[in-house]
């Protein structure tokens, strides 16, 4: 598929670049010979800030992208006859390419959902089957955060999906490969939402928080954690130059960058869905509660947008799309995306006279 070549957009927060500050982070990572593969001040100093903002228990490890750090940490919960519940909008589900399964050597059961979330009620029932030996065995609620559809798990949902899945005989895994916006939007500290509402295993999102590169996976348990560094290693996750990774989320974590960033581009989302509330023919489909907005379109003006601004089709056969905000979003584009879908929109109700 080839894409406009279009400077700015909101196709997704993978699209900006990398923000200032962790580049001068990698710069100045990046003097003389240091010892590989997280043997390094540079790695100890990112652990350190990883517990001061998850809390003692923590236990980060870092890897190079969002479906490594899902996978492999499923991995370490799960043997081969073990299943995952998860949404069925799940990135899990959708966009990962049976690794999960293949990589994983895990089965996704999905859970229907209209807004990206799973309830307790969903678990209880999905277990409430025979599970005997013919089947596999329910062993990891997966959630994500925020969720593929915008929305956001309060501390509370959270807190009772850990309970369910704990009772149950589970571990509960939280995909955040945008958790710094789920916690910004909440305005509650990122442990408010990981260690101290019940989850087992967090992957925790930075490259569509400004990073070049990297995401950690985050062990609030430590027989959990204690044979991970193996599972990493085999899931071929490990880097050795890991101060180029450690670096990049002391940076993000050290001044609360992580927050000024995420909060930002939740403002963005928020500002872009008032907006286009307002035009005609716009139908706001999802509560932007992070950095996405979900809009329904007259399919027909859907191809002309994209030609002056990148952005995803959701669900083509009903025109739904999504815009996405990241932490180099201005006003100034949004007001110009805002302009092109009016004076689009203004032009096709001419057109078909509607």
């Amino acid at each position: 598929m080839e894409h406009p070549a279009v400077e700015k957009g909101f196709g997704s927060d993978n699209h900006a670049g990398v923000h200032p500050e962790v580049l001068q982070a990698l710069v100045d990572a990046n003097v003389g010979h240091v010892h590989s593969y997280g043997d390094d001040r540079y790695t100890r100093d990112a652990e350190d800030l990883m517990r001061r903002h998850f809390g003692p228990s923590a236990q980060p490890f870092f890897v190079f992208n969002g479906t490594g750090a899902n996978v492999t940490a499923l991995g370490s919960l799960t043997r081969s006859f073990d299943a995952v519940l998860c949404a069925e909008t799940s990135h899990l589900h959708i966009d990962e390419c049976g690794a999960p399964e293949q990589i994983g050597g895990v089965k996704l059961l999905t859970l229907p959902t209209d807004d990206g979330k799973i309830r307790p009620e969903q678990v209880r029932a999905r277990l409430g089957g025979r599970l005997d030996e013919h089947q596999v065995r329910p062993r990891v609620v997966s959630i994500t955060q925020t969720t593929e559809l915008g929305t956001v798990y309060s501390p509370e949902e959270i807190a009772a999906l850990a309970k369910c899945a704990r009772d149950s005989g589970l571990f509960l895994h939280v995909d955040g490969a945008r958790f710094a916006n789920a916690a910004a939007a909440l305005g509650v500290e990122l442990r408010a939402i990981s260690a101290d509402v019940g989850v087992d295993v967090l992957s925790f999102g930075g490259t569509k928080n400004g990073l070049l590169l990297g995401e950690a996976v985050v062990f609030f348990n430590e027989d959990l954690a204690k044979d991970y560094r193996y599972a990493r290693k085999q899931g071929m996750q490990l880097a050795s130059k890991m101060r180029f990774v450690s670096a990049q989320f002391s940076a993000l974590l050290e001044g609360d960058l992580w927050l000024r960033s995420a909060a930002h581009a939740n403002a963005m989302a928020r500002k872009l869905e008032s907006m286009v509330r307002d035009i005609p023919g716009v139908e706001v489909t999802q509560r932007s509660e992070a950095n996405a907005v979900f809009a329904r379109l007259p399919q027909a003006v859907i191809p002309f947008l994209q030609e002056h601004f990148f952005f995803y089709v959701w669900d083509g056969a009903r025109g739904e799309v999504r815009w996405m905000t990241s932490f180099d979003t201005t006003e100034q584009d949004l007001c110009a995306f805002v302009d092109c879908i009016t004076v689009t929109m203004e032009q096709y109700k001419k057109e078909h006279a509607v």
